[in-house]
């Protein structure tokens, strides 16, 4: 299984909203003592291991947000790994701060990360865990591209967990049960 954090790359974009995705695959590394090491060759930072009895792969595309689709394709092509085989995390600004929607297919939802993906791998389906960053009035760039507030952050981590949490179900048991028990949470907490 190949677990895609989307994000930004370099230290300006560090704990933006934007990198959410980045900081949930993050999680799981550390959760799982992988190491990461940067392939130029596929464009990205990559770190394997196991999770249990499964064999896990991670990948931190360094290609920038909008080029995700192309280190995603490059190392998937090389693990010869069927889309259905990965999970993509990235934020979803449509989404409340917090909230978790997970789910096989779709479009991409203006989300510039997943448009490149959908071009490089030739398919919309492919699992992907989406992370509430919520929305304010304004302009959209400068919301995704900014950090999060001072409240947003006192609930960051405990965001990033529950994530983490539903990509490794995910990873033991992918499939509609996983998905509707986590949409289905997400729908209660309202």
């Amino acid at each position: 299984m190949l677990f895609i954090g989307l994000g930004n790359p370099g230290d300006e974009y560090e704990q933006t909203r934007h990198n959410i995705g980045f900081e949930v695959v993050r999680c799981l590394a550390q959760r799982w003592g992988l190491k990461w090491k940067k392939e130029r060759k596929f464009m990205g930072w990559i770190a394997s291991g196991r999770c249990g009895e499964r064999k896990v792969d991670l990948l931190l595309p360094a290609t920038y947000m909008n080029e995700s689709g192309r280190a995603v394709g490059a190392y998937a092509h090389f693990l010869s790994l069927p889309p259905i085989e990965m999970l993509v995390v990235s934020d979803d600004a449509d989404l409340p701060f917090g909230t978790l929607r997970l789910r096989v297919g779709g479009g991409h939802g203006g989300h510039n990360g997943l448009r490149s993906l959908i071009e490089h791998l030739g398919t919309k389906e492919f699992p992907r865990l989406r992370v509430g960053i919520g929305r304010q009035e304004g302009d959209l760039t400068a919301h995704v591209l900014g950090r999060f507030s001072a409240e947003e952050r006192q609930h960051l981590g405990e965001v990033i967990e529950r994530a983490a949490d539903a990509c490794e179900a995910w990873l033991h048991s992918p499939g509609v049960a996983v998905m509707d028990q986590l949409n289905r949470s997400v729908e209660e907490e309202k």
